[in-house]
């Protein structure tokens, strides 16, 4: 007997020998970030420049995997269920809050799924509508919504994307219902305002800057509390009369549950790393955005903005009565 109980007690030390091991070479392969979201959408936009710089630093490939579908709960779901060994990290977006409410039958649970590594950036948004449409500015398209309520469209990339959220956020504060129509991703929405299919978008500026300085779609306000250098002539929604429509799209990188303690601050250090290096400062300025600071490129910031959030969107969502299942 005692000589089972020494045996068993050798097989777990040398396995957990071998897991610290492990968690101190790590990274020793290839990393994938999964990306709840189609490529080419702002969230993928972010995710690849953060893991171009990430892998510099950690000395391994990191490759982006994009798994969309379910407003970002199928990727989420799929991290949640991988290996906590540090090689299978999920990049979200503030849909990883809204998403606690949105869906009532989720697969993970939102709050204890995951180990957070920190945060990425906070994209700000902007209200736009298609280049013809008449009101001037944000006063005029209120007053335009509420008048046409009934006709007006606002177009979204789907339940619980980030165009989604704004536009539910902007019919809140107007106390308005409009006609939503949802596109299965950024890139259809985008188009068919562009094409004059759909009156009015609120979307990332990420994907949103382009359209708007090229001139072809109108742009009404950001939700900054500052105006952007990219954007010096679009005022805020404070500015123009909107204050309650006041929301960035912040971004988080996270990890299995039970990934490692050593490996999820190692992944926050790359994480700040990356942040800093410039062709990510550059890029993301051209974006309208900034990396986040390394004191919010943490565990500890990331998990309180992720339990912040859940209880700022839970109220608005259960008012709207928008549901995913």
């Amino acid at each position: 007997m005692k000589n089972m109980i020494a045996a068993i007690g050798a097989a777990v030390t040398l396995s957990l020998s071998s897991f610290a091991a492990s968690a101190q070479t790590y990274p020793d392969r290839t990393v994938t970030i999964v990306v709840p979201f189609s490529a080419g959408g702002p969230t993928d936009t972010v995710t690849r420049l953060v893991a171009e710089a990430m892998s510099k630093d950690l000395g391994q490939q990191i490759i982006v995997e994009n798994v969309g579908g379910a407003g970002g709960t199928l990727g989420a779901g799929r991290v949640a269920k991988a290996d906590p060994d540090g090689y299978t990290l999920l990049l979200y977006h503030i849909g990883m809050a809204t998403s606690a409410t949105l869906y009532r039958k989720l697969a993970y649970d939102t709050l204890n799924a995951f180990e957070y590594v920190g945060l990425v950036t906070e994209v700000p948004m902007t209200i736009v509508a298609r280049k013809d449409l008449e009101p001037t500015d944000l006063k005029s398209l209120v007053e335009y919504a509420k008048a046409n309520k009934d006709t007006v469209t606002v177009a979204n990339a789907g339940l619980g994307a980030a165009s989604h959220l704004c536009g539910m956020l902007f019919m809140n504060a107007i106390e308005t219902p409009l006609v939503t129509v949802p596109y299965k991703g950024t890139g259809p929405a985008m188009t068919d305002l562009l094409g004059g299919q759909v009156d009015i978008m609120c979307d990332q500026t990420t994907n949103t800057t382009k359209q708007i300085t090229g001139g072809t779609i109108k742009a009404y306000a950001v939700t900054s509390p500052e105006r952007l250098d990219v954007l010096p002539d679009v005022p805020t929604t404070t500015e123009a009369g909107l204050p309650a429509v006041q929301v960035g799209i912040w971004h988080g990188l996270y990890a299995p549950k039970g990934t490692p303690a050593e490996v999820t601050e190692r992944l926050s250090k790359s994480l700040q790393v990356a942040l800093k290096d410039p062709n990510v400062v550059a890029r993301f300025a051209e974006l309208g955005t900034t990396p986040s600071s390394d004191a919010d490129a943490t565990p500890a910031a990331l998990k309180a903005k992720l339990e912040s959030e859940i209880a700022r969107w839970k109220p608005i969502i259960e008012a709207a009565g928008q549901y995913a299942d």
